[in-house]
């Protein structure tokens, strides 16, 4: 039996229901139900929330979102094959738990959930980046969830909270430090999973800000950032060419040295370039 409630243990249910991890689902699956459930601690108090999973397999951090309170869970699993595992979950917390069987990236949740929302999944490797990219770049913001508490290999996290002048700075810091909190909350060893990951993995809890931290235009920073680090080992006055033929002027405008690279300039200074070149338009 389990620790959190009285269903089966997740062992159990994998191999009563024949559910074996699968590569190409990027599946790796956390059986310790405590685990599970100290990372739907992680995403903070659940009691008057509707909490987002997607990918949640035989449903150990389901149970764990369901335990610590969860008003309602919309799970959203790809593979067929754990339906009937999850359907054993929804029987037991009557009404608390909607199964959607399909592709995270082409289903509308909005339409299956009630504000305030969490984000809570241990995502499959081969969609999560995407996935967070999405929740990071909305057409309007604040965005639809509160809090974003996801699972990523270890060098993702890392890239989601690095600082300039580190080799893991990047887009993904930028886009996730301008308009939300990020911070690493848990990490775990391979053999923390079944079947063990060739990598180590981490748990990352982004809590939205109501503005972005400065002031720029989405679209206009989004190309900057792409143009800086698609060619990160140039010049910026170099790899941002492509914004136009005065980049130096913006450069020096924004406060920054021509001849520096991305990864040395924070989010506030690119921000200010993208201003300026906004302006100039």
């Amino acid at each position: 039996m389990s620790t959190i409630d009285d269903l089966p243990s997740l062992r159990d249910v994998i191999e009563t229901h024949g559910i074996a991890a699968k590569k190409s689902l990027g599946q790796n699956f956390l059986l310790d139900l405590n685990l599970t459930a100290k990372i739907a601690r992680m995403a903070g108090d659940l009691s008057g929330a509707d909490v987002l999973e997607i990918g949640p397999g035989p449903g150990g951090l389901t149970r764990g979102l369901l335990a610590e309170g969860a008003r309602r869970v919309l799970a959203i699993e790809k593979d067929e094959r754990c339906m009937s595992a999850l359907a054993e979950i929804a029987a037991k917390y009557p009404g608390q738990l909607e199964v959607i069987n399909g592709d995270a990236l082409e289903i509308n949740p909005l339409t299956h959930l009630t504000a305030p929302i969490k984000v809570a999944a241990n995502l499959p490797y081969n969609v999560g980046t995407e996935l967070l990219v999405r929740w990071l770049t909305p057409p309007q913001w604040p965005p639809f969830w509160e809090s974003l508490t996801l699972m990523f290999q270890r060098e993702v996290a890392q890239r989601i909270v690095a600082e300039p002048g580190t080799k893991a700075y990047g887009r993904l810091a930028l886009l996730a430090q301008w308009r939300a909190e990020p911070r690493i909350v848990l990490d775990l060893p391979p053999e923390a999973f079944t079947p063990p990951p060739k990598v180590s993995s981490a748990v990352v809890h982004l809590t939205a800000l109501p503005a972005p931290r400065f002031e720029a235009d989405p679209a206009v920073l989004n190309r900057v950032v792409a143009a800086g680090f698609n060619q990160r080992r140039k010049m910026l006055r170099s790899a941002l060419k492509v914004l136009g033929p005065d980049i130096e002027d913006h450069l020096l405008a924004a406060g920054i040295k021509p001849t520096e690279r991305a990864e040395q300039v924070p989010l506030e200074a690119f921000c200010a370039l993208a201003r300026s070149i906004a302006a100039a338009r």
